[in-house]
């Protein structure tokens, strides 16, 4: 998501639904006030949501494409969340914060796109709280590409050929539960449980 285009046809897929049941579970694992991370906020509908329902709550949200922060920068501004959200530039592989910063953390769709995702999942773990809540998200790799086409042909029929790349792009470069279980054992992320959230989605979770 490094140029403007991909950021903006992101930014123009159908996220509504997804993004508010990702929020209703955040709220459902203990949510309610404290100092959020959101880790790959992209253009930053979920903190918004997340603020918006909850208004005790603060969020540092993170990204390191700078073409996506522009966006978040733009919406946040539109619902009037700045005092609220704060957007900042960050690798996730290496977190600027101290141990234990966060009151919650969240992140959807965003460990697939890093290259090392084992330290960005780490460092997550790290700033987090002990008792924190926690709610990372992102695709499951399906077992074959033609099952990842299904998917593009169920959710994104509507979207662009661009669009569409983008989503079956980001299936093949996703982890398995089996995976993502294996990584959990190598966090500091105690309380923290792999679940499978919906047909093509993983979570790891933690409620406060």
């Amino acid at each position: 998501m490094d140029t403007a285009e991909a950021a903006e046809a992101y930014d123009a897929m159908e996220h509504g639904e997804v993004d508010e049941a990702f929020v209703n579970r955040v709220i459902e694992l203990g949510a309610n006030d404290g100092h959020f991370l959101d880790v790959g906020t992209g253009p930053a509908q979920i903190p918004i949501l997340l603020a918006q329902r909850c208004p005790n709550i603060h969020i540092t949200a993170i990204d390191l494409s700078e073409e996506m922060l522009k966006i978040a920068k733009r919406h946040v501004a539109d619902a009037n969340l700045n005092d609220q959200i704060t957007l900042e530039y960050v690798d996730a592989k290496t977190l600027p914060y101290p141990d234990n910063t966060f009151d919650g953390l969240i992140s959807n769709s965003i460990v697939h796109h890093i290259h090392d995702s084992l330290r960005a999942l780490k460092e997550m773990g790290r700033v987090a709280k002990p008792e924190g809540a926690v709610l990372i998200r992102d695709l499951i790799r399906p077992e074959t590409s033609a099952d990842a086409q299904a998917f593009v042909d169920r959710y994104a029929a509507d979207d662009t050929p661009y669009q569409q790349k983008l989503y079956y792009d980001s299936f093949l470069a996703s982890f398995t539960i089996a995976e993502v279980n294996q990584m959990l054992t190598q966090m500091d992320m105690p309380g923290a449980v792999v679940v499978q959230s919906t047909d093509r989605h993983w979570s790891i979770e933690r409620s406060m």
